[in-house]
């Protein structure tokens, strides 16, 4: 205004889209002016158009674009200003200086700034002293990387190879071959050889060809042999391997059936610690232990500590070492069933004992998924790539390949691959909204956009800001096909229940957006019980039983409503191990507290003893897991199984750092999912 710019039409140009030059953009639309933003960051171009409506994006490093002439005002206070003399005088530039001082410029202009858009990202957390009004228009950027996979799911498998390998007669022949191996030994009357088989082909990641025939079989073996591993004289490797396979299919075995492995001071012989594969066979039992169990708490120990001595003395075995240090690193138990299937394939093909039939059939199994699930991704891409949510909403987690990731490992088999579209849909819109409510929105917008998801009715479009109306439409058009698909299948109610949570959830951001703005850390379970609907506790189970049409009925969801023992177990595991590695990041750019925070204020604790008293949570969690898969049980433990997987997904996905927002730690995952496959 004092160099005579408040002139509708005249150009402005605005260097950099910190505070000052966000304020300059604001004026510049707000007096009619033509803005052009010079900025070094081309990840601000989406924001700078189409939020800020700027006119035109320049990067400034292009330097035939920088060519330009007019007067350079400061209204900053830099330390200094280098420039040339020279490039004062050639283009008739000018050089002042002009001070902000009239609130009253910005009420006249009717100027409402997004304060404090980019200071986040070096403010830990919002300084107490700032006032309300500033706390409820603080915009906490994350500037989240970007997708680091590109277009490498974009096109579709070879039509030729699909067609080739749903109709692989090598496969089928194999198929055969190993039903019948699974045939032979149910007539035997050998039930230790049969438990055997069945081991192989879970750890294979087959099982599922041979679900019935499996079950049928062990509950015929459990009823017959009750005292199968006490009765005859097996060693540790045979006791370990019956008892976690029963256990893992619901079938409560005592742990009596390890005390023979005692001497009589109570401690386990000292012969077995030169059995490797026993020793290991025993470890991966005591993941499976419940409550009272003392036996499998001294097995653990007795396990973890030799063990660790022998992979790093098993010069002559480096296969075995290897496979005793990854089973250290990730019990089969609590690991992610697709990635324990590679794990497993690479250690049985160098077994003397191996079922060639079963092994060539396990990989070709796994290349036959591997392909189902790329056409799945292939097809999910396209429909992201189509709501453009990626450029309108810069500020979310573009993470469309590693949440598929997840639904991936909470149901893999190719009957889910509707459930698998599902959550992740649903989960890419969740986390759009997440975002939205974490990282970018005003305390105002998060307020219209609750009220207008409580009301779900495409008239409260209006009453939403410009940017926020792309996500709540596509929100609407997606559960109105899904309730479409449904309808006709009558199950209707499915959909009914998951809208429902998505209400609940978005309550839950809402809640989260203003204890981030109050700057107030709640009590531990007062915070954990929020933070649980947050994590999508119920919402995301339900959405994987909308897509599992033939065993999750009405009753499913009932079940899910009464919010079971073992599904607030499995997510509350997600949400202590998800926040002991993600909480410092996202305090450094400013979050709502996590749980950590709430733990540590209440219990007086430090950051180290928090992650103990976690761990110890954790470990308990998932006794009480173990206990609840136990027979019998009022649903299918294929349902089960889905929720239990979100536990195993924590452990996996999140034991080093939140794998989701940084994608490079998931990455050798996908790859060897979804890129590379087996070699036969």
């Amino acid at each position: 205004m004092r160099h005579k710019m408040n002139q509708p039409g005249k150009p402005l140009g605005v260097i950099g889209l910190g505070g000052l030059g966000h304020m300059a953009v604001k004026f510049g639309k707000a007096l009619g002016l033509k803005v052009k933003l010079f900025s070094t960051s081309t990840s601000k171009t989406e924001e700078a158009l189409n939020l800020l409506g700027v006119d035109k994006f320049v990067v400034s490093f292009d330097q035939d674009q920088m060519k330009v002439a007019g007067v350079y005002i400061l209204v900053g206070f830099p330390s200094e200003v280098k420039f040339s003399p020279a490039s004062v005088l050639i283009g008739a530039k000018t050089v002042s200086g002009s001070a902000w001082k009239k609130k009253s410029h910005m009420i006249g202009n009717n100027i409402n700034l997004d304060f404090a858009l980019y200071c986040s990202a070096s403010s830990k957390y919002i300084n107490p002293s700032m006032s309300n009004k500033v706390r409820e228009n603080y915009r906490p950027l994350a500037n989240f990387r970007p997708s680091i996979w590109k277009d490498t799911f974009d096109s579709m498998p070879s039509p030729k190879l699909v067609k080739e390998l749903e109709y692989d007669k090598q496969f089928e022949e194999l198929k055969e071959q190993v039903k019948e191996t699974l045939s032979t030994a149910f007539s035997t009357d050998d039930p230790v050889k049969e438990v055997i088989l069945i081991n192989s082909l879970c750890r294979l990641g087959v099982s599922y060809h041979f679900k019935t025939e499996i079950e049928q079989r062990l509950h015929h073996i459990f009823e017959s042999h009750p005292d199968l591993a006490a009765e005859n004289d097996y060693d540790l490797y045979t006791v370990a391997l019956i008892f976690r396979v029963f256990r893992q299919h619901g079938f409560k075995m005592s742990c009596g059936v390890f005390n023979k492995f005692k001497e009589s001071d109570g401690k386990f012989k000292e012969s077995l610690i030169s059995d490797v594969r026993g020793i290991l066979s025993l470890y991966e039992a005591t993941q499976l232990r419940v409550h009272e169990e003392d036996i499998l708490e001294e097995a653990l120990i007795f396990t973890t500590t030799h063990l660790k001595k022998i992979s790093l003395a098993l010069d002559t075995s480096p296969q075995l070492a290897n496979y005793v240090t990854k089973g250290l690193e990730q019990p089969f138990h609590t690991g992610v069933p697709r990635l324990e299937a590679i794990k497993y394939i690479s250690f049985y093909e160098h077994e003397e004992s191996r079922n060639e039939a079963l092994l060539k059939f396990a990989k070709l199994d796994f290349n036959h998924l591997q392909l189902l699930h790329k056409q799945e991704l292939s097809y999910l891409t396209s429909w992201w790539k189509d709501l453009n949510f990626a450029s309108i909403y810069f500020y979310m987690r573009d993470r469309l390949v590693e949440i598929y990731l997840w639904s991936i490992a909470q149901h893999y088999e190719p009957c889910y691959s509707r459930a698998r579209l599902i959550v992740t849909k649903i989960v890419m819109m969740m986390m759009a909204i997440d975002d939205t409510y974490d990282a970018y929105g005003l305390l105002d917008e998060l307020r219209c956009f609750t009220d207008a998801i409580e009301r779900w009715d495409i008239d409260a479009l209006n009453q939403l800001p410009n940017y926020l109306k792309p996500l709540y439409k596509s929100l609407l058009n997606l559960f109105e096909e899904l309730n479409n698909e449904v309808t006709e299948e009558g199950r209707s109610y499915s959909v009914s229940f998951i809208k429902e949570m998505v209400k609940e959830v978005v309550r839950a951001y809402f809640v989260e957006a203003q204890w981030f703005r109050e700057g107030f850390v709640p009590l531990f379970d007062e915070h954990m019980s929020n933070a649980l609907i947050s994590a999508c506790c119920v919402l995301l189970p339900a959405a994987a039983f909308t897509g599992i049409r033939e065993i999750a009925g009405i009753h499913a969801f009932e079940w899910l409503q009464s919010k079971p023992k073992v599904m607030m177990s499995s997510f509350t595991i997600l949400r202590l191990i998800a926040d002991l590695v993600s909480h410092e990041d996202e305090q450094k750019r400013g979050h709502v507290a996590s749980v950590v925070e709430s733990y540590m204020k209440e219990y007086g604790t430090s950051r180290m003893e928090t992650a103990e008293k976690f761990k110890i949570m954790v470990t308990n969690l998932w006794k009480d897991i173990n206990e609840e898969c136990m027979r019998p049980k009022i649903i299918p433990l294929q349902l089960i199984n889905v929720i239990v997987n979100v536990a195993r997904i924590a452990e996996v996905f999140y034991k080093e750092v939140d794998g989701v927002t940084n994608p490079e730690y998931v990455k050798d995952y996908v790859k060897k999912l979804f890129v590379d496959p087996l070699p036969l």
